[in-house]
Formats: C-alpha cells, structure tokens, sequence
C-alpha cells in the first residue's frame, strides 16, 4: 500500500486521505479504491431479502421467502429451479447507475477494483467448482473492448472459467421488461471447453440482475450439460 503519494478516488478523482497506522505498515492491508464520499453512495442491500433473487422484500410483494417475480419463474415448469440463488451486492441507485456506465460503455475498465475487496469477500465464502463470466456477443466485446463481468472476476483476484458463448442481439438496456423474460436462447456451450460440467457447481457473474432471464438462459445451458447446480454473484439488484 503507497501510504504517502497522492492517490486517487477512482469514481470522483478526488485525493484519497489514506488511514495511516501501524497495522497497514505491518500487515498486508487492502488498498482504498474509493472515497469516503464515494463508498457512502454505493448502498449495500440490507434486510430480508428474496431467498433466490437477492431483492429485498415489501409486504405487498412476497410469498413467505420468495418476491412475486421469482414465485411466477419456479410456478413456470420450464424455468422451476434453474438458478438456485443470485446473491447481489448492491441497491441499484442514481449513482451506481452512472458508476457503471462509466465502467460497462465508456470503457473505464479500472473501475472493476472499485468493487474488488467487496466481491473477494463475498466469492470467498461461496462454493462453486468453475467461476463463469456472462458473455458478451464478439461484436459487443469488440464494441466494449472488455467483458465487464470477466474484468469483475479477474481484479477480484480469481480466474474465469469461460463455458459459454453468446449469440449477438439487440443491447439488452434497449429491451423492454416483457422482452427480457421473454428473451429467445441467446447461449450456447462453448466448443472449446475443456471440462466435463457433470456435477459441478456453476457461479455464473453479471453486472446486474433485472428480471432474471439472462442468468436463468445462461444456467439452462449448463445444467443441460449436467451442471449439478447454478448460482449467480451481481454487482448490483
């Protein structure tokens, strides 16, 4: 940790005020990726939360554990029990809106290790056998310059495994809600993998979760190709 050169916010660009004491000169200590100001803006889902999405929920919109919105995903028989659990970070506001903007299609790849100490926390409590990256298409990917759930991944210190590829399609931002549940099979097993997927436990990650349909298309791949369960990590809910 550089203790005494200006560092900077990298959301803001203001001067980070690095705390200075004997345990970060001592002890191998994170390094501060973002401002006070900055860290406050970002808000942690708290409370009891949708035991398979991550939403946190309203007494006018649940089933005992489960929000409405996966209550209709595990009453529909084609999709019952496709994604086991997504456990998401954080709210979806204003700001980390813009945060990840900037991040997903301005290119700002180095913001990913905004996010690092937080996802290195929450992947290092989970068991999975392979950490799988949503694809982009190779249009997008070359459009973006960089997969934003693999740079996820990578600057939280793991290795992506990557077990699909995705058919190009209109930006999922630019689809309507019924569109992206309604959304046709957009994935497919990667031919050049080298793993069996039988009984193995899939983590798939993504930026965001929004109606679900996009991860659950992707976990369908997998268990179709005898992964035993699929989970998800999202930055955001």
């Amino acid at each position: 940790m550089k203790l005494f050169l200006d560092e900077y916010c990298l959301v803001c660009n203001g001067i980070l005020t690095p705390v200075i004491s004997w345990t970060n000169v001592f002890l191998d200590t994170e390094e501060q990726w973002t401002c006070e100001d900055c860290q406050s803006k970002l808000k942690l889902l708290v409370g009891e939360r949708c035991s398979i999405c991550s939403r946190v929920l309203a007494a006018d919109y649940r089933n005992e554990n489960l929000c409405y919105d996966c209550v209709r995903w595990e009453q529909d028989s084609d999709w019952s029990g496709a994604l086991s659990q997504n456990i998401s970070l954080y709210e979806y506001n204003d700001f980390l809106k813009e945060v990840i903007a900037k991040f997903k299609y301005r290119g700002d790849y180095i913001l990913a290790r905004a996010f690092r100490s937080r996802i290195k926390k929450e992947l290092t409590s989970m068991n999975f056998d392979a950490l799988t990256p949503i694809p982009l298409s190779q249009e997008r990917l070359y459009e973006r310059g960089f997969n934003q759930a693999e740079a996820l991944i990578i600057e939280a210190g793991f290795k992506p495994s990557h077990l699909l590829t995705r058919i190009h399609t209109e930006k999922q931002s630019k689809k309507s809600r019924s569109d992206r549940i309604h959304l046709s099979q957009v994935f497919q097993l990667d031919s050049e993998i080298q793993i069996s997927l039988e009984g193995k436990n899939i983590l798939l990650v993504d930026d965001i979760y929004t109606t679900g349909s996009t991860l659950r298309h992707a976990a369908k791949v997998l268990l179709g190709h005898g992964a035993r369960s699929v989970s998800s990590l999202t930055l955001a809910r």
